[in-house]
């Protein structure tokens, strides 16, 4: 790997900031000693900064050397944390009861850290670099509010750039595509209202029990029978609940689930499909049903021209062999697609390993994202620092 030595000899300081912010989690919008950690260490390095947007977002301005290119590109890291209680036992565990950093953000925001020391010493570039530190991805759709509150207005930028770690692909590996990298998330809830009976009396009701049950089985055939077969989603109930008592039929039923789509259209269908569905079988069933569809992010997808860049500056760093530039996209989501849907980009992800990096004391459990046993690995944050430097020289470089 070809790191920058620099960003090598500040290791030690930014694994020490990075796993402060692990010891103390924070939940979406609730990132204020996080943001202030990051505030504080910007402007140390003299990178002025702008705060609010989002709640707790901050922005970094580094312009380089020269700027004749009158370019901007930002550079994003998430902060936030999940409602989960850490059992790891390590030193920088979580000292917050029921929160942990327990996707990586913690590591992102030190990687970008990382990165925006060198840049804000060296300036090495023709051009302005906006590093973006964003509040409320888990579920808060942080991003989008940044959006709403003007970031690609007050910080005009030509292209967008996000990183995730990914456990299990070996650290020095990177991976991404042009196109949809990740899912739609998108949540319903399926409420139905029938008339108790006696179980043993059934005709004197409308079961909603076998309402659900025609309903769950019915929706299935959204995917097998209306969705183009080439086309990949998911439709999962995951939860039914119904009744409280063995010879009672209850007067009432609900499901909710999940949709996850590489496409809106596909999304529109489904969603439309089954607000017909729900509707139809309410009405064969003499039953009300009310369907609540609610979309939280949509697909990350990366523009081809980006993508292919990101993947030759991953190949400068760790070599042709380490990059896969059509890596399999997956069904988890991130809101990094509403920068996405705004401005070209690419989001990418980098191997945090398989876990045996984890000082002693970690949990039994996998090195899993979102997994009470997970953390990040240390050892990423030189290597996705130096890539988002050489992202950032590069990009200036060949757009001169």
């Amino acid at each position: 790997m070809q790191l920058i030595e620099p960003i090598l000899a500040d290791a030690a300081e930014i694994t020490a900031l990075r796993r402060q912010i692990h010891a103390h989690p924070e939940l979406r919008f609730e990132e204020f000693q996080t943001s202030e950690l990051v505030a504080k260490n910007l402007e140390k390095w003299a990178i002025p900064i702008h705060r609010g947007l989002g709640g707790t977002g901050v922005v970094g301005t580094i312009t380089g050397k020269t700027n004749h290119t009158q370019r901007a590109i930002g550079l994003r890291a998430d902060m936030d944390a999940l409602p989960i209680q850490e059992t790891n036992a390590f030193a920088h565990a979580s000292k917050n009861t029921g929160k942990m950093h327990a996707c990586g953000h913690d590591g992102h925001t030190a990687t970008l850290l990382a990165a925006a020391k060198y840049l804000s010493q060296h300036r090495d570039f023709d051009g302005t670099v906006y590093l973006i530190f964003q509040p409320a991805e888990e579920g808060g759709g942080g991003a989008r509010r940044m959006i709403e509150e003007g970031i690609f207005t007050l910080f005009p930028m030509d292209a967008v750039f996000g990183l995730h770690n990914w456990p299990g692909m070996k650290l020095g590996q990177f991976g991404m595509r042009a196109g949809a990298q990740m899912a739609s998330s998108n949540e319903f809830t399926i409420d139905i209202v029938g008339k108790g009976a006696h179980a043993a009396l059934p005709h004197n009701g409308i079961d909603p029990v076998m309402i659900a049950v025609n309903l769950a089985q019915a929706l299935q055939t959204i995917l097998t029978r209306n969705k183009n077969p080439i086309d990949s989603a998911v439709l999962s109930i995951t939860q039914i609940h119904a009744g409280e008592a063995d010879n009672v039929i209850p007067n009432t039923a609900m499901l909710n689930g999940t949709v996850r789509t590489f496409t809106l259209e596909v999304l529109d269908m489904i969603e439309s499909r089954m607000r017909d569905i729900t509707s139809g079988i309410a009405s064969a069933f003499g039953a009300q049903i009310e369907f609540n569809f609610h979309r939280n992010y949509p697909p990350t997808i990366n523009s081809s021209k980006e993508a292919n860049f990101c993947a030759d500056v991953a190949r400068s760093i760790v070599g042709d062999q380490n990059v896969f530039d059509n890596i399999e996209p997956t069904m988890g989501a991130e809101d990094f697609s509403y920068f996405l849907m705004e401005k070209p980009g690419c989001y990418v992800f980098a191997g945090n390993g398989d876990g045996t990096h984890r000082s002693a004391g970690h949990g039994l459990g996998p090195c899993n994202l979102h997994n009470s046993s997970y953390d990040f690995n240390d050892d990423l944050i030189p290597l996705g620092a130096t890539y988002w430097v050489r992202l950032v020289q590069n990009w200036f470089a060949k757009t001169q």
